[in-house]
């Protein structure tokens, strides 16, 4: 299993916000690129960053941050947060990220999101926000009518290769992950399910590794020291 540590964007520091509001926020590392390479002196192989206020506004506040993370380390680093058009997924992939993750933009114009996933093939990923069950858009302060798992299965026909999907209401909250839903997602074919949100030990990453779920995001855990990240990568990393 693929092991992501996450590094959330908001002012060009790492913080974690609580739920995904942004008014219970807690500042980690004013310096993202060090924590990045923190994070591959633990071992770690892989990179979640994203840009929240992007997610919020569409901006690309954070984009020099990112440039100086990906310039940084050699880790393979996905990035998401206010990516909306091709333009700057393209300029994100000229960076040196592996891979973007579309959000909002995958709900509102679900064609895009289709046709950058067969054009950019597992460079591209959909993220999957979830409140209650429903799809949650624009940082998480829109809950649209569709139920995730469904909306998920859509991008699975439409060849989306890779999803990530949060519950948020785990999400920052150390209090576990949704280990039903990841396994209801992982009974759809033909796409790659990331499971974030609420990881806060050992034994669900076991669970995951265990169900064949390909990869996991751990952010509040690590950043707490309720997971040893070193510890997480010798166990459980591919």
């Amino acid at each position: 299993m693929d092991l992501f540590p996450a590094i959330d964007l908001r002012g060009g520091r790492a913080v974690r916000l609580y739920q995904g509001d942004y008014d219970r926020m807690t500042v980690y590392n004013p310096d993202p690129a060090a924590q990045a390479q923190a994070f591959c002196a633990a071992g770690a192989k892989f990179l979640h960053v994203v840009d929240l206020d992007g997610a919020k506004d569409g901006t690309a506040a954070n984009f020099e941050t990112i440039r100086a993370i990906a310039a940084g380390t050699d880790l393979y680093i996905e990035v998401g947060g206010g990516i909306r058009d091709e333009a700057r997924l393209r300029a994100y992939l000229d960076l040196g990220v592996d891979r973007c993750i579309l959000g909002t933009i995958a709900v509102r114009d679900f064609g895009f999101a289709a046709r950058m996933a067969q054009k950019y093939g597992p460079r591209v990923a959909v993220g999957v926000d979830m409140k209650d069950g429903f799809v949650a858009v624009a940082g998480w302060r829109e809950v649209t009518p569709e139920p995730g798992i469904d909306f998920c299965r859509r991008c699975a026909a439409a060849g989306v290769q890779a999803v990530i999907a949060t519950d948020i209401s785990r999400d920052g909250t150390l209090q576990g992950t949704n280990l039903e839903l990841y396994r209801r997602l992982l009974a759809i074919p033909g796409v790659r399910i990331t499971a974030s949100g609420g990881i806060a030990r050992l034994e669900e990453l076991a669970a995951l590794s265990a169900m064949g779920c390909h990869a996991a995001i751990l952010g509040q855990s690590i950043y707490t020291g309720a997971i040893d990240l070193a510890e997480a990568v010798r166990r459980y990393q591919t």
